[in-house]
């Protein structure tokens, strides 16, 4: 079984590797679901580990409906991790009626080759799975990061079991959500031949007396925060009087 850790920092990274995995998806900020990691950190973390790096491209939290000016910084991301060497990359990307965008997925497709391609977790928000999965084989995906629909990949286990039925050999499913060393069992006895989690553990805060840096209105799927004009200019106002 191919176990890929998602590791969000360089030392997640490295302990990935050192720990025994096959692959990491590199990513930044898993509070919100992870966006795609800085260029500085991809590049070290390929100098220093010997296995696969698959990257997330995802150029912000919130929702998977993406401007024209996000959609050219996707591509801009996907050209320079293929260009450094990286084995993979993890996209997703849908309409506002939550089916899979096929036009904007298939010039993604068409960009990344020859690297490996997964639909990330995006896979989750869509209406009917069967038919996303359906064009995302059509489109020549190569992997699908899925819950099953579920809060976690163990309660998603029968939709899992279905997906990778109706998957065959034409496209890999992946669970990937909530898994660890007491559910781990669960997905090799139902042959699955890979799985992804982050194997995380949230070390003690060395700095408890620190002024907070975290926004917690701010993490939240169903919104995306954004500077607005009206209220810089606002401010502005203010100064320029």
């Amino acid at each position: 079984m191919i176990v890929e850790i998602c590791t969000s920092n360089y030392q997640s990274a490295i302990n990935a590797e050192l720990a025994g995995a096959n692959r990491i998806e590199l990513c930044a900020e898993l509070a919100v679901g992870g966006i795609t990691p800085s260029h500085g950190l991809i590049e070290q973390v390929l100098q220093d580990i010997a296995i696969p790096v698959h990257v997330l491209i995802r150029p912000r939290s919130g929702d998977f409906f993406y401007s024209d000016g996000e959609f050219e910084i996707i591509k801009k991301d996907i050209q320079f991790c293929k260009e450094i060497g990286c084995a993979g990359v993890v996209i997703g990307m849908l309409n506002k009626d939550f089916t899979i965008d096929v036009e904007r997925i298939r010039q993604l497709v068409a960009l990344a080759r020859p690297v490996h391609i997964t639909f990330h977790r995006a896979f989750d928000w869509v209406s009917d799975q069967k038919t996303a999965l359906e064009k995302l084989i059509g489109l020549g995906v190569d992997s699908v990061l899925t819950s099953g629909k579920k809060t976690s990949a163990e309660l998603g286990i029968e939709n899992l079991i279905e997906l990778k039925e109706i998957a065959g050999n034409r496209i890999n499913i992946i669970p990937g959500g909530g898994i660890n060393a007491s559910n781990a069992s669960m997905f090799k006895e139902n042959i699955f031949d890979q799985i992804h989690f982050s194997g995380m553990l949230i070390q003690d805060d060395q700095h408890p007396e620190k002024l907070s840096m975290n926004s917690p209105q701010l993490l939240r799927n169903e919104h995306v925060a954004i500077s607005d004009i009206e209220r810089i200019r606002s401010v502005l106002a203010v100064l320029r009087k």
